[in-house]
Order: structure tokens, then sequence, then C-alpha cells
């Protein structure tokens, strides 16, 4: 909504009907020149008979009809005796109710607040409060309004009610004068403002601060954003330059900015190989607390105890197999070691290999303990060894704090009650994940760690599979035989060569890989769309919904995942007067619609049959099976589970008729469809590729430009991961 387009409405706040600490977002009734106003958005907290001045604009929701939609809160004390009543008697103040309200306003009218700021004792004349109840209430008073008053004079420098309160918690009625002194401070993790935003809110301020904390803050943020993009440091005299261009100023200047941070800790500096590496706090302390863990291990390793062979014969004869040579190394090393790293591509027999491991270490009377970095990735290692399996957040019994960041229970100090962990899909875990699960691990405890070093590497910072091999300290088994029966799968042999840095075989009609050349956006679109809804399904039988999955290299364009989710949400499942919708941030979510959780969320509640509980994992893909516009819930199906998510909650829900190729891994599907064509030179590579490939089960459909897949297959060039485990394990450069 543009400036102009705004309005202004003015009133007393009659009743707050909805508020959700953690985000702001209220639901309230406002009494507007005596006409009642259902207002709602992100707002700060608000009691009964509190004066506003909103600006925003009028909506209509489809159930409850005409509301405001407030996008800036302006606020005033109540003034009126009539509106300290109403204030008082809301509950706003901790201890007193509408009985005592109703005395305390009565005795004092329109100077109540001031007797409740300045005058406790004149409280204690009331009948029913003690000299010590006044003190209280008239602490707890004091206490709101320092939170109000931190709020107000926030908001007035153009910060959200929803950051104004995760400043309040960070910095407490201190606020105010700190952020004047160093605005910069909002940059914090815990508030997650963006160095822009605070640039622009310190320019706006009567009086700039310190050019020092702009400096230093736009530092920090270069460092935080190579950050998300895998990298747990960078070299130093990398830093300097898009410190430079961001902050406009030369490199003496960060220089002695960074000299700066370095002396105080704010950054933590290693020279490794040569050069200096800066680090942010916590992420060297990761690596760092990863490497000493893994040391330790090395240096005390678990009891292990000899494989005979007739173990291995016994496993091969009960199960109809035999065994190959690394697949007999790779068991025999995880039982007399305790400490594996088992890789191989696909066809090589890695679950195979596991399961037998998984065999004999339950036939040892080990309580063993099956892990994998997403909710998907666990069902997938679950399905395929018939144990239960648990994403490594749950495994550690993860609690989110108020700023949505993990902390998990079990830790050094309450470890594990395991005498195993094994981890599937290693590829995929960060470096601040798996220093959490090596610091939950009791001493002697086996750790067999299992991926695919071929595949896309985590989203989050570090390298920790590649590091871990690239270290040759832990005993490693790379499965490289390709069984037979898997070679009769052109997906399999087709990822191998891709692999190899060959181009696969795209001329084959009879097998269960196949290229469509579309050399045009539009047909390739359309192509993807008659695949999905009809001509797989016709041919093979497969759902649409459960069975096919489009797979892209990007978000963006014709052919990413936010178009061609539009588009095939219109052919396979279009509007009707009997499917229900909501907007969620631009987006149409429909009943019927195939959804996905993009972020791990707790706290979400589920049942099952009788059964109840909480949990749903980044990367789920559900059913969207109705809205309830009354209750303002929406209800999806996770296979077996029916999750409920509040309208605000299901912001954490996108389309997932396509999804990137990163929110694919740890996933398995009967088919994939996958566009390659106009792919960006940032994501034209091979592992990308190799990773989508590997995805499909059953069928796997490339639609687009045979140029394009050379070009992947050519370019090894793994855009360059910064991290230091292999050097804190080896000393060496890294």
């Amino acid at each position: 909504m543009d400036e102009q387009e705004q309005i202004e409405l003015r009133g007393s706040v009659e009743d707050v009907t909805f508020y959700r600490p953690d985000t702001g977002f209220t639901v309230l009734d406002l009494n507007s020149d005596g006409e009642l106003v259902t207002v709602v958005g992100v707002l700060p907290a608000l009691s009964a008979g509190e004066e506003l001045r909103l600006m925003g604009h009028w909506d209509v929701h489809a159930s409850f009809g005409r509301q405001f939609r407030a996008e800036l809160c302006e606020r005033s004390l109540p003034s009126t005796a009539g509106q300290l009543l109403k204030y008082l008697s809301s509950g706003a103040v901790k201890g007193i109710r509408a009985a005592t309200a109703e005395k305390i306003v009565e005795a004092f009218g329109d100077r109540t607040f001031d007797v409740l700021e300045n005058e406790p004792e004149r409280l204690a004349t009331i009948k029913g409060i003690s000299r010590e109840k006044a003190h209280k209430i008239c602490a707890e008073f004091k206490k709101q309004f320092a939170v109000r008053e931190v709020m107000i004079a926030l908001e007035a420098i153009g910060m959200t009610p929803a950051e104004c309160l995760a400043a309040f918690r960070k910095f407490g009625a201190s606020a105010i004068d700190r952020i004047h002194e160093n605005p910069y401070i909002l940059c914090s993790e815990e508030i997650h403002m963006g160095f822009e935003r605070a640039d622009a809110i310190a320019q706006s301020m009567p009086n700039r601060p310190n050019e020092i904390h702009r400096v230093r803050a736009g530092v920090i943020y270069v460092l935080r954003h190579n950050l998300h993009n895998g990298h747990t440091c960078i070299p130093r005299e990398k830093l300097l330059a898009p410190s430079r261009d961001l902050l406009d100023t030369d490199t003496d200047t960060i220089e002695i900015a960074l000299d700066g941070l370095l002396e105080d800790r704010q950054l933590v500096a290693k020279e490794i190989g040569g050069r200096e590496f800066i680090f942010l706090p916590s992420i060297y302390s990761a690596e760092k607390s990863a490497a000493e863990r893994i040391k330790i291990m090395l240096r005390f390793p678990p009891a292990g105890k000899p494989t005979l062979e007739k173990d291995i014969e016994r496993i091969e004869k009960e199960n109809g197999i035999q065994y190959e040579e690394k697949q007999r190394l790779a068991i025999i090393t995880a039982i007399q070691k305790g400490l594996l790293i088992l890789t191989g591509g696909p066809g090589t027999g890695k679950t195979t290999t596991l399961k037998g491991i998984l065999t004999l270490f339950e036939r040892d009377g080990l309580d063993v303990a099956l892990a994998a970095p997403t909710g998907r990735a666990a069902k997938r290692m679950s399905e395929l060894t018939g144990k239960e399996a648990k994403t490594i957040h749950r495994l550690l019994e993860v609690e989110w704090t108020e700023n949505d960041r993990p902390v998990f229970a079990r830790d050094a100090r309450n470890p594990l009650e395991a005498d195993a962990v094994i981890v599937d899909e290693l590829s995929m875990v960060d470096i601040n994940l798996f220093s959490s699960l090596l610091e939950a691990l009791p001493l002697g405890c086996r750790l067999i760690m299992v991926g695919d070093n071929d595949q896309l590497p985590p989203v989050g910072a570090g390298n920790v599979l590649q590091d871990l091999i690239q270290s040759g300290l832990l005993p490693t088994v790379q499965l490289t035989e390709v069984f037979r029966q898997a070679m009769e799968s052109l997906i399999v042999t087709n990822a191998h060569c891709i692999v190899r840095g060959e181009m696969p075989v795209l001329d084959r009609n009879d097998a269960d890989f196949f290229f469509m050349n579309r050399p045009a956006p539009y047909l390739a679109q359309r192509t993807i769309t008659e695949l999905c809804a009809s001509r797989l399904p016709k041919a093979y039988g497969y759902s649409p919904i459960s069975d096919i999955q489009v797979l892209c290299p990007s978000r963006k364009g014709d052919l990413g995942t936010v178009n061609l989710n539009r588009v095939l949400q219109s052919v396979l499942n279009p509007p009707e007067k009997k499917k229900q919708e909501i907007t969620i941030n631009g987006r149409i979510l429909r009943s019927g619609d195939k959804v996905m959780q993009t972020k791990n969320n707790y706290d979400l509640p589920w049942t099952r049959g009788g059964e109840n509980g909480t949990g749903v994992f980044n990367g789920d893909v559900g059913i969207l099976d109705r809205i309830e516009h009354a209750s303002s819930t929406l209800y999806v199906l996770f296979d077996d589970r029916t999750a409920m998510y509040s309208f605000e909650s299901a912001a954490e829900l996108e389309l997932a008729y396509a999804v990137t190729v990163h929110k694919s891994q740890g996933s398995e599907f009967e088919a994939v469809v996958m566009p390659v064509l106009n792919v960006v030179p940032q994501l034209s590579y091979r592992n990308l590729l190799y990773t989508a490939v590997t995805r499909a089960k059953s069928k796997m459909i490339l639609v687009g430009s045979s140029n394009v897949v050379r070009r992947m297959v050519d370019n090894d060039k793994k855009a360059r991961r910064f991290s230091a485990l292999r050097a804190f394990l080896t000393e060496e450069e890294i």
C-alpha cells in the first residue's frame, strides 16, 4: 500500500481480542467516534483504554467482514477517568483487578496515573491495599510503562512494533539511550535488523552516531552475509573490498574498525596456511569445538570388538545378499573402530551396508539412535532401515528461544543415552548442528556418518562431510562399485556419468531417464505442466500430487519455483466455489494444495488418530486439507498426521508443486521433472544436476536444452566455501 493511499484512524481501545507476544500480531476492537471497528496488524502490547492514532487501510475479510489493517501505530496514555478505569480493569497492571481499579479511579480520578507512578503511599490509603501491595502495584506500573515508553520512543524513529519488542527484550529500559547512541546495535542476531535499515534509521536521527559504529556494523554485516553463503570464515583481504564498497569509505578506515572488533572480541582472527581468516565468534567456537571433539574420539576410541567373517556371512545368508569387498570393510571398520564415514553414490549399496552395521550393533545389545538433518530424510531413513529415525534437532531435544534460535537439552552435561549414533545425509549438516551433535555424544559412543560427497553442500555454513574426508583422520570407506541390478537403471548410470564429468545419455526413450528438447521457456513450461497433469499419470498411473515432483535450479524466472507453482496450482488445483482460499504474503493457498513447511517448527500441534503431538519440520510436504476462517486455522495433512496452523504460522508454508533442488535434499520421489533452460551461471554446476537426478526413484525427465545440461556437467567448479574444520583437525592449510 502506497503512503498516499493510507488512511488515518483514531480511537480508544475497547478490547484486545488476540495478541501474540513473539510477533506482535494483534486483533482489537477500537472505539472510533462511537463506531466499534475491528483492527488487525502487528502492534505493540496494548490494553483497553489506550488512545491510538493508526495509519493503514480498510480490508474485507472473507468471514469477518470489514477490518482496518494497521501499518503504523501511535499511542497515548488514557486521559479521562473512564479511560483510566477501562485500562486498569483490563489487567494491564499486575495486582489490579476490576474492583480494585474502580476504587483507585474513584479515589484519584484523572490524577490516577500520577499517583501510581509517584505516590505509592497514597495508594495505601485505599481500603484493601496494604503498603506492601501498594509498592508492588506501583513497581509493576512503572515496569509496564517502561515497555510503553521504549515502544513509543523507538516507533518514533521508524522501528516497527515487532522490532521494538525485540529491542526491549534485548536491552530492557536502556534500549532508547543505547539505540540513540548507536543504532547499529539493532543489527544484532537477536533483533535481525538488516544493516541497510539500521543505516537508514541512523541517517534520519538529528544527532548522527559516531561513524566508527557504522563501519564496525558494516564489517560484521559483510561477514554475516558470507555466513549465509556457506562460509564459516573469510580471508582478511577478501573482507576489505566488499566492506569498502558497502560503506563507501577507504581501506584504512576498514582496517582500523576490523582491528577494533578483533581487540573487543566481537570477531576472531586465526592464521591458517599463512593467511589471516576472520570469524564470527559463535562459528569459530563451533568449528573449533567440533575439531576438538573429533580428536578426543580418535584419541579415546569407542570400545570395538573383533568382527568374525561368520557374523557377516550369517547376515548375508539371512537376507539373501552378498557384500562386496568395500561393504565388508565398512562393516568391519564400524564394529571394530566404532567410528566411520561411509560415502558413495546411488546403487553402490550404502543402505545395504548400513543395515548390516545396524544389525550387528543391535545383536551386541547396543542402544542405537538413527538421525538425519531433515524430517523427510529421517522418514526415508526409517523406511529404508525399518527402525525409527529422528531429525538431529529432535534427537538433541531442541527448544526454541523467542528469537527462533535453537537450544538443545542434550549437550555435554546431559548427553544422549545411546551406545551408537548413525547419521544419514551428512552432506546436509552444517557446522553448528554438527558441533551440537558431537557435544551431546557420551564418551565411548560409536558414530557412523553416511553421506554422498558429490551432492550439494549444506544450506547453512560449513562443509562438514568434505572437510572430515579431506582431513584424512577418520576411517572412511567410499563405495564405488555399482551393483548389477542398479546398472539396469539409466537414472543410476547417468548420475555416475554426471559425477565423472561425462554427458548423460539423453537419446533413449525406453528407460527411466528421459530428455525432452524444448528450446523456449513457454514450451518448457507447457510440457512440464502436461507431464504433471496428464502424461505421466496416464502412462504410469502416478498421482500428480504425491508421486511427481518438479525440481528447479532456482526460485526465479519463468521456470523457477515461484512461477511454476502458480501455473501448476492453476492446472492441478484450480479454484472452485467449494474450495476455500486464503492469501498469505501475496500467495494464494487453496484447500487441496500441495504445500511445504519451510522451517522447523517444533511447537505446531498435530493429531494422529487419538494421539496428539507437536512438531512439523523444514521440508515436510503435505496437503492443505481445509481452511477455517472462523477460527483462523489451516489444517494440513502430513502423511498420517493433521497439523493445525494459525493464519500467522501459515506464513511458514509455501506451494510445493515445484521446489528448488536445494530444498529436495534428503528426499526421494517416484518421478522428478526438472527444467534445464535459462539456468543462471551461478547455478549451472555439476553437483546441482547430480543432486536432482539422484532424487528420482523411478522416472527422471529433463525438459529444456541439451546445451544447458552439458554446461552443468562440464562445470565442476563448486563454489569455494571457506571453512576451518579441516584446518583445526590437521593444522594444515584450508
